[in-house]
C-alpha cells in the first residue's frame, strides 16, 4: 500500500477558529447569520427546484417556459455567493454541505416523476412569494441590528424575487 505524499495539517491549524472582525455585536452576528444561512439554504433549494422543472418541462409552451426557468435559475444562483460572503463579512460562518442545506431549507423539494407545466410554474410562483416573505423578515432583523449593507442587499433580492413571482403569475393566469 502506497503512503500518502501529502502531510496532514498540524492539529492547531485544523482547529483554528474563523474570526472576522465586525462592528456588529456577537448577538447581532449570530441572529443575522442564522437568518441569512436559512435564506441561503432556501436559495439553493429553490435553484435546484427551478432547474429540475426547467429540465423536465414539456408541452406546447416548452420553449418559453424552458427559457423562463433557465433565466430565473441563473438569477437565483447568482444570489448565493454574495449572500454567503455577506455572512462571512459580518463574522459568521455559513453553509458547508448539502446536508446543512437540507436541515435549514424551507422550500419544499418536489421529487415527483411528473408535474404538469402549469403545476410547475404555480409551485415556483408560490415558492418565490414565500421567499419574499422570509427575506422581508430578515430585512426587519437586519434593519433592527443596524446592518445597513445586508438590509440594502435584501431590498434588491426582494425586488428580483417579486419579479420572478410576477412573471410566473402571469404565465399561469387563466384568461
Amino acid at each position: 500500500m502506497a503512503k500518502s505524499k501529502t502531510k496532514p495539517e498540524p492539529k492547531a491549524r485544523r482547529m483554528a477558529p474563523i474570526h472576522t472582525p465586525t462592528d456588529l455585536t456577537p448577538e447581532a452576528t449570530a441572529e443575522v447569520t442564522g437568518s441569512l444561512n436559512a435564506l441561503l439554504a432556501d436559495f439553493f433549494a429553490l435553484y435546484l427546484k427551478t432547474k429540475n422543472f426547467h429540465w423536465h418541462m414539456s408541452g406546447p409552451h416548452f420553449r418559453d417556459y424552458h427559457l423562463l426557468l433557465d433565466e430565473q435559475s441563473d438569477q437565483i444562483y447568482a444570489v448565493t455567493d454574495p449572500l454567503a460572503e455577506r455572512v462571512r463579512k459580518i463574522g459568521g460562518t455559513t453553509l458547508r454541505s448539502i446536508g446543512n442545506i437540507a436541515k435549514l431549507q424551507r422550500v419544499l423539494d418536489n421529487d415527483s416523476d411528473y408535474v404538469d407545466p402549469q403545476g410547475m410554474l404555480a409551485e415556483l410562483r408560490n415558492d418565490n412569494r414565500d421567499l419574499v416573505v422570509r427575506m422581508r423578515e430578515a430585512h426587519g432583523l437586519t434593519d433592527q441590528m443596524n446592518d445597513v449593507v445586508t438590509t440594502s442587499l435584501l431590498e434588491n433580492w426582494i425586488d428580483e424575487a417579486e419579479r420572478r413571482a410576477w412573471f410566473l403569475f402571469e404565465a399561469t393566469r387563466v384568461s
